[in-house]
């Protein structure tokens, strides 16, 4: 018995050596992968002249590259800077410095070892004058869309070979269907009931075992999800967007990615995502963030503890993980024409990566006024993340111009809920806002009733009529720019289901053989075309009033007045 127990423990020792650290507790895969020696991965796959970032890290994957030496052929105004190798012997980091007149030209990097040698033409384009980086302002109203669930489109994408999840319309957290070709088929729809700005939920690839219609967990940072299309359809859908006037907002995923990436087959470096002895969750408690008296421990364990078990944690203070963020953004604003920025779970990434990625992209959008989801229980913890903060903050700027205005929303919930007392009720509206000193701008907030993670704002208020139309009154004459998830304006519920998907219900009508068509007067009951009227005269209302767009916000203070 002995015997066998140190046999075993020796075979134990011996494969832990051929693995890296995981917060699993079972292993990430070898150190060396099969990766064939005909497929380079090359991320980006193209820079552009004349940028503002013109030292772009590259990164380039396949089997045993590291053993390789890198140079350039036919290059004008280009240099390499640096090439670095990963833990991985997979991968190579190659940093090209783009001199300020260098041409847009297709250069040659020659990747030889001994006598073995191949090359790889990467072009560097010349920027186009297209329409793009707008940013969104007060002027704005938001249509927020989860793509899954808004209209299919094409119903020739529904099932991929080869992926993960195909159509199961049947299942609330299954795939449904919808498509960028679906939101673009619906413009004229959005443009009718006032909506000048869509914000997507995330449309990269999420190729993974389970719930992968939400989006927030990408396998791919340079592919649109196939079930949505290709790259070319988002960079249509934009295109046309920009035609009519209207802005597309990206949701973008800083903090973590999905089990399934590429990468968590072949780990560029070891510290690539934040790893645990034994799988670690997040505490989800972003105050001890601000906390004065918070424990390392605490801290530690927010920022760097895994969303979820399939979400592996990006480290961006790895400075390869902070480029290749700052980049892929940059990249994609570049190609497809993106106007501005919402980000997801801000408080629990890096926040000296979040402030250099948000400046970075300033600096080369200046328009630029990304606003992050900071989904917290007190005004000062959500202002705290906001750009150049003026109280709690004064020796750092996060460069975040907006928030996703959370407590607002709490408290206009709590408003047409609950009664009013001394700060309980309507009062809690006056107390959120006078804490606006908070901010160094609450006017660059995001203000909303609802979105993708709660419940329909329709359904909280009892599916009250004079309820749902005061919030909808408040939120499109307050100061911020409001977003309204899609489908409340034709009276959606949802809510109080154990999954997700209650309130990520499709928008009838966006599917071929639907019961009726909401995107039409016909096929909307009386009250739904009451509602939809309604907030259609309040958001054109909006449009037309500059005082609602740029004027100042003054409130009064609840009280007796005739006491």
């Amino acid at each position: 018995m002995r015997s066998c127990l140190l046999l075993a423990l020796s075979f134990f020792l011996f494969n832990c050596q051929n693995y890296w650290g995981n917060p699993y507790k079972t292993p990430l895969p070898p150190r060396m992968v099969p990766v064939s020696h005909d497929s380079l991965r090359v991320e980006p796959a193209n820079w552009w002249a004349g940028m503002k970032w013109n030292k772009v890290e590259i990164l380039f994957q396949r089997a045993g590259l590291g053993e390789y030496e890198v140079r350039l052929l036919h290059a004008n105004g280009l240099k390499i800077l640096k090439v670095e190798k990963g833990d991985s012997p997979n991968y190579l980091f190659v940093t090209l410095e783009i001199k300020e007149k260098a041409p847009a030209q297709k250069v040659e990097f020659v990747f030889s070892k001994g006598k073995a040698t191949f090359t790889h033409e990467y072009p560097i384009r010349a920027r186009n004058s297209a329409t793009k980086a707008q940013g969104v302002t007060p002027k704005d109203v938001i249509y927020l869309i989860f793509p899954d669930r808004f209209a299919n489109g094409d119903p020739s994408n529904d099932n991929i070979s080869g992926m993960l999840q195909g159509l199961q319309r049947d299942k609330e957290e299954g795939r449904h269907g919808g498509d960028l070709k679906g939101i673009q088929q619906h413009l004229d729809y959005l443009q009718d009931l006032g909506i000048s700005t869509i914000w997507l939920n995330p449309e990269l690839e999420n190729d993974q075992i389970d719930a992968s219609y939400h989006g927030y967990a990408v396998t791919d940072h340079y592919r649109v999800d196939r079930r949505f299309g290709a790259n070319t359809d988002l960079r249509d859908l934009i295109t046309e967007c920009h035609r009519r006037g209207m802005k597309v907002v990206r949701d973008v995923v800083l903090n973590h990615i999905g089990d399934n990436h590429w990468w968590m087959k072949d780990l560029p470096t070891k510290d690539w995502v934040n790893q645990w002895p034994t799988y670690t969750n997040t505490t989800f408690r972003a105050p001890t963030m601000v906390d004065p008296y918070a424990s390392e421990y605490d801290k530690k364990h927010f920022s760097d503890g895994w969303f979820d078990k399939r979400m592996p944690d990006l480290n961006q203070r790895n400075p390869h993980v902070s480029n290749y963020l700052i980049q892929q953004a940059i990249w994609w604003i570049e190609y497809a024409g993106i106007d501005d920025f919402r980000i997801d779970t801000y408080t629990y990434a890096d926040q000296t990566f979040c402030s250099k990625w948000c400046q970075t992209l300033r600096e080369e959008y200046p328009n630029l006024s990304m606003f992050g989801e900071i989904w917290e229980n007190a005004v000062p913890i959500q202002g705290y993340f906001a750009d150049d903060q003026p109280i709690t903050r004064p020796h750092f700027d996060s460069n975040l111009p907006g928030v996703v205005d959370f407590q607002l929303c709490f408290a206009i919930q709590e408003a047409l809920t609950k009664e009013t007392g001394w700060t309980e009720g309507a009062s809690r509206i006056y107390y959120v806002l006078a804490q606006d000193c908070f901010y160094k701008n609450p006017y660059k907030n995001v203000t909303m009733l609802d979105n993708h993670d709660m419940t329909r704002f329709y359904t909280q208020v009892g599916q009250n009529m004079d309820k749902y139309k005061t919030g909808l009154a408040f939120l499109l004459t307050m100061r911020g720019t409001p977003q309204i998830y899609y489908a409340t304006e034709i009276l959606s519920t949802g809510g109080g289901s154990p999954t997700w998907g209650s309130f990520r219900k499709e928008f009838l009508g966006g599917w071929a053989g639907d019961p009726s068509n909401k995107f039409t007067p016909a096929g909307r009951s009386a009250e739904e075309n009451e509602a939809f009227n309604f907030v259609r005269t309040l958001t054109r209302y909006r449009n037309e009033t500059p005082a609602l767009q740029t004027g100042k916000l003054m409130q009064f203070a609840p009280y007796d007045r005739g006491a």
